[in-house]
């Protein structure tokens, strides 16, 4: 299911731009299968998307002029600087062509008014720490961190150990927070990094 979509009419063709939040390759495509399944009747159902950071990229002008649909929609979300959407736009032909200029505008319009009508999220990537603590240090600190709005807490392991699995604006400060909250007794391994929402 998009997380927006809209509709624009331009010279009695109807255009449905749908928008999806897409982290791979494979969902994006999965996605534009199911909007074709959706409007098999449509007259075209053209595609553009953005992945990883920028660094992936793909469109499709799906039967209409080259360059004259899929190519103006990625421009739109690489103007805006977005990353891990999808737009399908669906042409639904009204009788009069729009000529090679008219389509570059009905489609980059018609995923610029969808853009409009959403908020978007600002992702950064925080390092990702691995905390292990005893159970007596464990309640509070998870308390604590909870509470921290540079710290995001994706996952708790309650084992031999409490594990925190969390991601932090500035490592080397939540470091030192947590060797002054623990006592310096707890057990802090790097492991990566993770996209997060702003």
């Amino acid at each position: 299911m998009p997380f927006a979509e809209t509709e624009t009419v331009v010279q009695r063709s109807r255009f449905l731009c749908a928008l999806y939040r897409v982290d791979s390759d494979a969902q994006a495509r999965e996605r534009i299968a199911e909007r074709r399944r959706v409007h098999w009747e449509a007259s075209h159902n053209c595609t553009a998307y953005v992945l990883d950071e920028g660094r992936a990229a793909r469109s499709s002008d799906d039967g209409e002029p080259a360059g004259t649909a899929g190519v103006p929609m990625l421009e739109v979300l690489r103007a805006r600087g977005l990353t891990d959407v999808l737009a399908v736009v669906t042409r639904y032909f009204g009788g009069v062509k729009l000529g090679a200029g008219g389509l570059v505008r009905a489609y980059g319009s018609a995923v610029s008014a969808a853009l409009d009508d959403v908020a978007t999220v600002e992702l950064a990537r925080w390092p990702r720490l691995s905390v292990r603590v005893d159970y007596t240090q464990a309640g509070s600190l998870e308390g604590l961190l909870r509470l921290r709005e540079d710290v995001r807490l994706a996952a708790v392991d309650y084992g031999s150990a409490v594990v925190f699995d969390l991601a932090c604006a500035d490592a080397e400060i939540l470091v030192d927070w947590l060797a002054s909250q623990t006592a310096g007794a707890a057990q802090i391994v790097p492991a990566g990094s993770v996209r997060v929402e702003l």
